[in-house]
């Protein structure tokens, strides 16, 4: 059914064309009186769609957005492979000293180690040999005294005591006494050895003198330790005594360690 609107619509439209009809101009009828609207034809079929267009330009960026709250934590992943080694840091500074630990406990006993050289005795090896004799040689041997050294690291410290006295009327005279071993005088470090001298005198100087030394570098065993007397060097010989009425020794002592 047609509605009645567009009845009504068909009917003045009839209308406006008999008058137009009568005063031939149908035209200006037309503009001046509005028509109706027609009825809506059938929608047709959709095109099809166009090609994509390009790109439009880059915007601007968007303003910073306010920070999210933090998620949940994650599952702990696996652990990789162990990496090389790097290269060894400098030293650093010595740090602060650690409080002292606790004693332990005490270990386990070693075995026995080899059996180590045999060492010096610390005690002093000595040896007298006395005598008592009024002896009137100028030069020559006095007395001997043989010593068993038992190291030859040791040092021998030798003590020769007597009354020793040499005489000149006239001019000047001296007289050395000194010490061998083995038939050498000392060279480690120097002899041992003692003068007396006396310069025109009609007195006969008896008098107890003693003279000692150490000497080192002797080798271990058996040593002949004797005291002998002679000239002064750019001195002739001249009376010369030894133990005048009274006892004479020699004192001989072996020491643990030679000290410089």
């Amino acid at each position: 059914m047609i509605a009645s609107s567009t009845l009504q619509c068909l009917f003045v439209a009839l209308i406006l064309f008999l008058h137009a009809v009568e005063s031939n101009n149908p035209k200006s009828d037309q503009d001046s009186v509005g028509g109706c609207s027609g009825v809506p034809g059938i929608p047709g079929s959709p095109g099809h769609n166009g090609l994509p267009g390009r790109d439009g330009l880059k915007g601007d960026d968007g303003m910073k957005g306010t920070k999210g709250d933090r998620g949940d934590k994650g599952a702990t992943g696996k652990t990789g492979p162990k990496g090389s080694l790097g290269q060894r840091g400098s030293i650093g500074p010595m740090g602060i000293k650690g409080e002292k630990g606790i004693k332990g406990n005490l270990g386990k006993r070693g075995e026995p180690g080899p059996q180590g050289e045999n060492g010096t005795d610390n005690s002093i090896y000595w040896k007298q040999c006395v005598w008592k004799r009024n002896d009137h040689k100028d030069t020559g041997l006095i007395q001997e005294c043989v010593f068993k050294k038992r190291h030859s690291s040791t040092a021998l410290k030798v003590a020769y005591a007597a009354a020793m006295r040499v005489y000149c009327s006239t001019g000047q005279c001296c007289g050395r006494w000194y010490i061998t071993f083995n038939g050498a005088e000392c060279s480690g470090p120097m002899t041992i050895e003692g003068i007396v001298r006396m310069s025109n005198s009609r007195d006969d100087p008896l008098r107890h003198r003693q003279i000692e030394g150490l000497c080192e570098n002797i080798p271990s065993g058996s040593i002949t330790v004797a005291v002998h007397v002679g000239n002064c060097k750019g001195y002739r010989s001249s009376d010369r005594n030894s133990g005048w009425n009274s006892v004479s020794r020699i004192i001989i002592e072996e020491y643990p360690q030679s000290q410089t």
